[in-house]
This record gives C-alpha cells, sequence and structure tokens, in this order.
C-alpha cells in the first residue's frame, strides 16, 4: 500500500514522506535521503521489526555499489543524532544486534499534510502555544531559526530562491517579533550573546578507502580543514587545533563529551575515500546542543582538485555559521588560484611530510623532510613545501637530534623562500621566529616573525604555544600566561601545550599551580616525559622534597641519579650529593654517554658553579637553545652573582 502521502506524528516530531520533509515544534530539520528513508521505512513498519536484509534493499538499489554495513551504520548515527536519541538508551529506535532496527515511540498517521494556514499562529498569541511557521528555505534548520531570531543578520543561502510573497514576509516578520522579543529582548543578554566567540571542531575525517597507507590524505584533509576555517573569522569563530581533535581519532567518544571537553558548540565530521586518481569527501556539520545536522555534503573528485575541494567545503561551512557569527565580515577561505599537475604532487607530497611530521619522532622527522624535499623538487614555488622543512629542520634541532649550527640556518633559508613566494604564510613566519629565538638569539626579530604569524592567522595554536614561550623567557609572565591560555583554547587537549603552561607558571615561581597544571596533564598521559619532568623541577624548588623524591622514581638513568644529586644538594645532604656526583660520573664513564644535561644537573646539586658556567658556554658557542632559560629558570640561582654567569645573560641579549 502507498502510504507516501501519510504524515508520520511522533514526540515533537513530523515526517511527510511525499513532500520528504522531517519537522520539529514545526521547524524543519535538514537530514540526508538516507537516514530520511530510514526513518519513513521504520514508521511504516508500525513498530515491528526491519531486518537488515531489508533495509538493504529499500535503502540501497541492487546496481548501487556502497559500503553497506557503513553506509547503515552512518545513517542510523545521524538519525539518531538528529532525533537527539540514544542507541545505549533509545527513545526512537531500538538496535538488535545482527537482526535490524524498530522504531519504538508511539506515533499517528494523518492523511495529507498540514497547510500553511494550519501553522499560522493566533493572533496576539505566544507562538510557542502552536506550531511554529516554516518556510521550505528560510526554517530548513537550527541555523536558519537563528537567522529568524535576528533579522538584521538573515541571509538567504545562495541555493535558496528568493521568497517573494508578502504573506510569507508577514510570517517571517511575526516570527522574528515574537520569539526574538522573548529570547533576545533584554540588549544585556544579546551584548552578551554577540561577544562570545563560536567554537567548532573538525573532527578527524574516516578513513574509508581499507589502506592504512592513505592515513596522510585522511589526517591531511582534517588539518587542511581546521586551517580554512580557522582563517574564516577569527575573532568570531574558533577551531580547535589538529592536536585536540586527533586524539578522538581511533575511539571517537559521543559527541557530548566532545561538546564538554573541547568546549565546542559545533562539528564537523567528514569521512573519504580514494579510488585511484578519485576521491570522495563526505561532510556534515553537527550543533551540539541538539546534535542537529545542519548541513552534509558529498564531493566527488578528481585528487587534482582536493586543494579547491577543501576551500569549496570550508566556504560552504561559512556560509552556514555566517549568521550565529551575527556580521558580515566573513572573508573567504583561502583557495589555490591555479592547481597544476606538478602542484598536485606536491600537495600530496607535502601531505605526507606534515602526517610524519605530526607524529614528532626523530624517524618520523626525517621521513618529513624527505617528503617536504621531494616537494619542492615536484613544484620549486610551492611555499608550503618549504615552510614545513623549515618547521622540521628547527624543531630536529630544538630536540637535539641533529647540530643546530649545521640545520638551523637551512631552516631559516627554507622559511625565507617560502616567505619570498608568500610573505602572507603564518606556517613560515613561525619557524624563523624560532630560528631567530632559539639559535640567533635576537628577540626583536623573533617577536616581530611570532606577532606577524598570529595575526595573518589568529588561530594557529603552536604560534600563540612558541609565542608564549618566547615571552616568558624574558620574564613578560603575565603576557606569556595570557598568550598560553590562547593556545590551550584553541588546542585544549594536546599534552605539550598544557605542559608549556605549567612550565611558564614554574618559570614564574608559581610553583603550586605549577604543580597542579602538570598534575592535570599527567592525568591525561602519565607517561609524558616533559610533564613528569617540569614536576620535578616544581617539586624541588618548592621545597617538597618527599614528593620531589617519589616523582624521580618516574625518571630514567641517568637523569635519575643527576635529580637525586640535586635533590641531596637542595635538602641539606651535601654528603649524600657528593657520593651521588662520584656515581654519576663512573656510571657516565662506564657507558661512555655524553649526558652533559645530567652533569649540569648534578654540578648544580653540588654546588661546582664554576664547571656549571662553564657548560652553559659549551651550551652558547653551540648556538643551541638549551641557554634561552637563564634569565629565568629557577634551577640557575645560585649562579646569578657570578660575573660570568651575568655576562653570558648579556651576550644572550636577555638583560635588557
Amino acid at each position: 500500500m502507498d502510504r507516501s502521502g501519510e504524515t508520520f506524528r511522533f514526540g515533537p516530531y513530523e515526517l511527510r514522506p511525499k513532500a520528504q520533509q522531517l519537522f520539529k515544534h514545526g521547524v524543519r530539520l535538514r537530514l540526508r535521503p538516507k537516514p530520511f528513508l530510514l526513518l519513513q521505512v521504520l514508521l511504516e513498519s508500525g513498530g515491528d521489526i526491519v531486518t537488515r536484509e531489508e533495509l538493504q534493499k529499500r535503502l540501497w538499489t541492487s546496481d548501487t555499489f556502497v559500503d553497506f554495513e557503513h553506509g547503515l551504520n552512518t545513517a542510523v548515527k545521524e538519525l539518531r543524532g538528529i532525533l537527539g536519541d540514544s542507541a545505549a538508551e533509545p527513545t526512537y529506535i531500538e538496535t538488535l544486534p545482527r537482526v535490524g532496527y524498530r522504531f519504538l515511540a508511539p506515533f499517528e498517521t494523518v492523511a495529507g499534510t498540514a497547510s500553511a494556514k494550519d501553522l499560522l499562529p493566533s493572533v496576539g498569541s505566544d507562538s510557542s502555544a502552536g506550531t511554529v511557521p516554516t518556510t521550505e528555505e528560510a526554517s530548513q534548520n537550527k541555523i536558519g531559526e537563528r537567522a529568524l531570531l535576528h533579522p538584521e543578520r538573515r541571509r538567504i543561502p545562495r541555493w535558496a530562491p528568493v521568497a517573494g510573497t508578502l504573506a510569507m514576509l508577514l510570517i517571517l516578520l511575526s516570527i522574528g517579533l515574537s520569539v526574538g522579543y522573548r529570547r533576545w529582548g533584554h540588549p544585556e543578554t544579546q551584548r552578551q550573546a554577540q561577544a562570545g566567540r563560536v567554537m567548532l571542531a573538525v573532527l578527524p575525517f574516516e578513513n574509508l578507502t581499507g589502506d592504512s597507507g592513505q592515513e596522510y590524505l585522511s589526517d591531511g584533509l582534517t588539518e587542511e580543514m581546521i586551517a580554512q576555517l580557522g582563517r574564516v573569522d577569527p575573532s568570531h569563530l574558533g577551531v580547535i587545533a589538529r592536536t585536540s581533535v586527533m586524539r578522538y581519532k581511533k575511539s571517537p567518544p559521543q559527541l557530548e563529551q566532545i561538546g564538554r571537553e573541547l568546549g565546542v558548540q559545533y562539528v564537523l565530521e567528514g569521512s573519504l575515500r580514494r579510488d585511484g586518481d578519485s576521491v570522495r569527501v563526505s561532510a556534515q556539520l553537527i550543533e551540539l546542543k541538539d546534535q542537529a545536522h545542519l548541513w552534509s555534503r558529498q564531493y566527488d573528485r578528481e585528487m587534482g582538485s582536493l586543494l579547491i575541494l577543501q576551500g569549496e567545503i570550508a566556504h560552504e561551512i561559512a556560509d552556514e555559521i555566517e549568521p550565529i557569527l551575527g556580521h558580515a565580515n566573513v572573508a573567504p577561505p583561502a583557495t589555490p588560484t591555479k592547481v597544476t599537475p606538478a602542484r598536485s604532487e606536491a600537495y600530496d607530497l607535502y601531505l605526507r611530510g606534515r602526517y610524519h611530521w605530526n607524529k614528532r619522532t626523530e624517524e618520523d622527522y626525517r621521513k618529513a623532510a624527505e617528503y617536504f624535499e621531494q616537494a619542492i623538487r615536484q613544484d620549486p614555488d610551492y611555499a608550503r613545501a618549504y615552510a614545513g622543512l623549515a618547521d622540521t629542520y628547527a624543531l630536529m634541532c630544538t630536540w637535539h637530534i641533529v647540530g643546530a649550527k649545521e640545520y638551523m640556518p637551512k631552516a631559516r633559508a627554507a622559511a625565507l623562500k617560502a616567505l619570498q613566494i608568500d610573505d602572507r604564510l603564518a606556517e613560515a613566519h613561525t619557524p624563523l621566529a624560532l630560528v631567530a629565538e632559539a639559535y640567533e638569539y635576537d628577540w626583536q626579530t623573533a617577536e616581530r616573525e611570532f606577532q606577524r604569524a598570529i595575526e595573518l592567522d589568529p588561530g594557529y595554536a603552536t604560534a600563540h604555544q612558541w609565542y608564549a614561550e618566547f615571552l616568558a623567557w624574558q620574564g613578560r609572565f603575565d603576557e606569556a600566561l595570557a598568550e598560553s591560555e590562547r593556545a590551550r583554547q584553541l588546542d585544549p587537549l594536546s599534552l605539550i601545550i598544557a605542559t608549556d603552561h605549567g612550565a611558564i607558571l614554574y618559570y614564574a615561581r608559581q610553583y603550586d599551580q605549577a604543580v597542579m597544571q602538570l598534575r592535570s596533564v599527567l592525568g591525561m598521559d602519565p607517561n609524558f616525559a616533559r610533564a613528569r619532568g617540569m614536576l620535578l623541577d616544581s617539586y624541588i624548588q618548592a621545597g617538597r622534597f618527599a614528593e620531589a623524591q617519589t616523582e624521580i622514581e618516574h625518571q630514567v638513568e641517568p637523569r635519575a641519579l643527576a635529580e637525586k644529586v640535586y635533590l641531596y644538594g637542595r635538602s641539606g645532604k651535601p654528603e649524600l650529593a657528593e657520593q651521588g656526583f662520584v656515581k654519576l660520573k663512573a656510571k657516565l664513564r662506564q657507558s661512555r654517554e655524553d649526558d652533559t644535561a645530567a652533569l649540569l644537573i648534578a654540578y648544580l646539586g653540588t654546588n661546582r658553579k664554576n664547571e656549571a658556567i662553564e657548560l652553559l658556554e659549551e651550551y652558547y658557542r653551540a648556538r643551541s637553545v638549551a641557554v634561552v632559560s637563564v634569565k629565568v629558570d629557577p634551577f640557575f640561582d645560585p649562579l646569578r652573582d657570578e660575573p660570568r654567569y651575568q655576562d653570558l645573560v648579556r651576550r644572550l641579549r636577555l638583560d635588557r
């Protein structure tokens, strides 16, 4: 029996199969065809079980190639999201494992559909007493609803025809006045709402190619979407950085948890398939408040078009979010003006390079450098490949993987080449600032480059993080903590950003706050080595020696033995410190290790000031990043009255 003319009503929802429309309290919701058809089939079953085989026949024709299991699971997930349903405690859709699905809630059917006249509110009544009037274009989703609440902000999506009748304008006006008065009538409320910044997270794009070797492509697409959307309107739209969202890659939690942990109101989900030179990208925008699916698209493109496609997706999402931002200054995301075959191949190599660069291991840094170099050979005018190479060389130096005197000049040359091609590339200004700070000790140039990078891309969390460190090393702690907070807002789950925040508190002598911050990092990852080291230092400087003794057990040799020497010296046990120092020297001779960091700790723990200063001089002659903290690190307090130490601070230009 043909039931397409019926209307199904359940809870606050109304499904109109013939018109292919779903409403909630009279407001039309955006739902893609497959989830819509799934809901229709479940309702038409009258509450009986619908098997997976039946759903495959109804939702996908026999001649359509598709990953049925993934397609069905995605449709169910999207439908539950828009209905605010839960798989664990379902109200509407029950899953029968390996069998099928069943619609649980009571519903009624009505022949035909309601007319526009039936949807009009009574004159003088509160519009919440009845259903809210809707139109095909202006009230199709939550964003449309917000546009109605603020008529001065409202814009018609570019795919929508202009509504031209006087009756429709009157309907829109009546909704805007009645609902707008209830929710936004108080001027202070409106100012507070507009003052806030909308936060969005781009969840890791799912790799549906079946080939783990394509992870670089899905990860790269995630990172590119973050960058594109981050440039849309940074003062009103914040986009969570890559480090935080990638924690959800392997085991994504419920959307509510993501909202709590990241402090976002919207998420973008997506997936990627690749078949040879063809790619299929699917993306959907979800509002977390009620898990409404506001926008979704599927794109089939050639691989060479991926650069342009990212800008296209970002532009459409920007259009959707614009009414929420409440102004008309949304900048179009940057897209390349011309994509040649060489640029397309170079871009693919660039994504592979960033994939390894983000892994932050010595082996992956070297692989990243190889890919960036290949990208440059493929397209010598590709600025981002030079920027990636500059990032890689600079961090290899600060991680003490390679010698600074050999690779920092290479990092500087690569960054300058990138800026020669594109001087608006924040990715190139940031490593140039790092080279100026950590190698050339040129603080003025470093600050100028950090500020320029942030000006060009305010959503670039790494630029804020490194600039915060820069400020801390000069003793500008208030500015440093403010900048660090900006980085944390953009990347709230980043272990290194959170640890660096604790380090700044440590340098500022706020030891108790540093301990609290570093403990919170270890709560996320108990094995994060830098947080362990900074926590130990904070305990010692705060005089919390018993806790420091326990924390030393987490250190590896020879660092653990060196820390014991330092702890004994600080806690008034010079004999034990001297005994430990002898053991450390013997251990280093036996293992033939050249661990100068461990020696420096032991020198200061046994009051060997001359040896400690000489080691710092060696670092300075090697142009090492190890000396940039000498002005503020409490570790060096015993040396501050020494003339040679004061001279070193002067030569580092940190005496200002």
